[in-house]
């Protein structure tokens, strides 16, 4: 079948660039974002696109060529549906919070409640994309969903998991390593379903990065990608504490181990810790499942990447205290960057967060730069850890509009995202402006370690 309209459920980190893509590289069909959110919808279709909801480079000139002609962003998802073709699922499969499975699990709500949709709303067959991350064999709850609510109509399932960096999610659609397509192999309408995800990506993709798998192999695939990614973060952040205690440096451990072509020198830059929607959840997916089949060595294995995170940003956070003669209480702390990384304004996740969290359960005053990340969206994120009132958040936080204005009159500063604009500021200025003696903690090995111990900072940075 030849694909007309496609709709994607969900205006967020995935559906939002994704969607654009395929309608700037796909002219002749019509893709249309819905969400609940009206908010969210109204962002997307300002009439400044610097002004959409994601940042992301590249990603406003991109909607700004397809919006209007064949990219549509709307609150009407049952005339969306109803519509399309072809439907993706791309909403929030967050960590459950409750019940079986709380702190674990994925809690799948969002996507009965899609599926539940559909199968209303839909008079003919459907071809249905998994988008979100989701734990293997949801496919098959998918299925039954739709099969038992529906008006007679036929669906089918495929996954096509993401495997996009925020930061670089505009070249990673243009460019991508590899297309993943899991479908119902074994019917001729699951092959026929496969083939036509294959040809809208095929407008701009070599048949050669298009991989197609059965959709258990799909699904379990992400959850994979992401926990091996994350994997390879804690191991050399494992190592760069043995580091800082051996007078070893991480950065030349993990270049002489990089250029081992068996293991490369990608993720092996040693930091404050990993953040992200992706890669915390998806691990403690793995874990559950793992431990729903009795599989605990393993559950205990991929859990292990996840606790060495913690202690990552848990032991940068004692740093400061314990450099600041051990009490930052009444200390004016400088926290440049908030977003997980940099060229992002996603925070989910973030180091910054649980640092601050730490800090400020130690009485400090934290004031907060980041050229991205709304005051609101710090706050926000403070509050949702619950460890405080946010009366008690707003009296001890301060969020300013340079890097210069943190820094001033503060005790310590601590690098928490590696903004390129970081290594560039004044630091001779920064100094002079801070209290004596000046503590620089580098959380992202982002700075010239010489040239700051130069102009007078006490230097400190993660696995050094």
């Amino acid at each position: 079948m030849k694909v007309k309209n496609i709709c994607c459920i969900g205006a967020g980190y995935v559906g939002g660039p994704t969607m654009a893509i395929i309608a700037q590289k796909s002219p002749e069909i019509n893709v249309t974002v819905v969400d609940i959110n009206e908010k969210r919808i109204a962002a997307w279709n300002d009439p400044d696109v610097e002004k959409i909801p994601i940042y992301e480079p590249g990603l406003a000139e991109v909607v700004a060529e397809a919006r209007g002609r064949n990219l549509f962003f709307s609150t009407d998802v049952d005339a969306a549906i109803d519509a399309a073709d072809m439907i993706f699922i791309s909403v929030n499969t967050p960590t459950k919070t409750y019940g079986m499975g709380k702190g674990m699990a994925a809690d799948l709500k969002y996507i009965e409640l899609c599926a539940r949709q559909i199968a209303r709303v839909a008079k003919n067959d459907k071809i249905i994309v998994e988008k979100s991350t989701l734990p293997v064999r949801t496919a098959e709850a998918l299925k039954r969903i739709l099969d038992n609510t529906g008006n007679g109509v036929n669906f089918q399932i495929l996954s096509n998991p993401e495997f996009l960096a925020e930061g670089t999610a505009v070249t990673d659609l243009h460019k991508p390593d590899r297309v993943l397509i899991g479908g119902d192999l074994d019917t001729e309408a699951g092959r026929e379903a496969i083939q036509a995800l294959v040809d809208v990506y095929g407008h701009w993709v070599s048949d050669d990065n298009i991989l197609t798998t059965n959709v258990w192999s799909s699904e379990l695939s992400k959850l994979t990608a992401n926990a091996f990614l994350a994997q390879r973060v804690s191991s050399i952040n494992a190592m760069s504490e043995l580091c800082e205690v051996t007078e070893a440096d991480v950065q030349e451990v993990a270049k002489a181990i990089g250029m081992d072509s068996r293991i490369g020198p990608k993720f092996l830059k040693a930091s404050v810790g990993f953040g992200g929607s992706c890669f915390q959840k998806d691990i403690l997916n793995l874990v559950y499942i793992a431990k729903s089949f009795g599989l605990n060595e393993v559950a205990d294995y991929w859990e292990q990447v996840i606790l060495m995170n913690d202690h990552q940003k848990r032991r940068f956070a004692a740093k400061i205290v314990k450099t600041l003669f051990n009490t930052v209480s009444g200390k004016k702390i400088a926290l440049l960057g908030w977003a997980f990384k940099k060229d992002t304004n996603d925070t989910r996740e973030s180091a910054a967060i649980y640092v601050a969290d730490y800090l400020l359960n130690e009485q400090a005053e934290i004031v907060v730069y980041d050229p991205k990340v709304t005051k609101e969206q710090i706050l926000a994120d403070l509050d949702y850890l619950g460890t405080r009132s946010e009366e008690e958040n707003r009296k001890l936080i301060t969020v300013v509009n340079s890097a210069q204005e943190a820094c001033k009159a503060a005790h310590a500063v601590a690098v928490m995202t590696e903004w390129d604009a970081f290594k560039t500021l004044d630091w001779e200025a920064i100094y002079e402006g801070m209290l004596k003696p000046a503590f620089l903690f580098d959380g992202r090995r982002l700075l010239d370690k010489e040239a700051l111990t130069a102009l007078g900072f006490e230097f400190y940075a993660i696995g050094s």
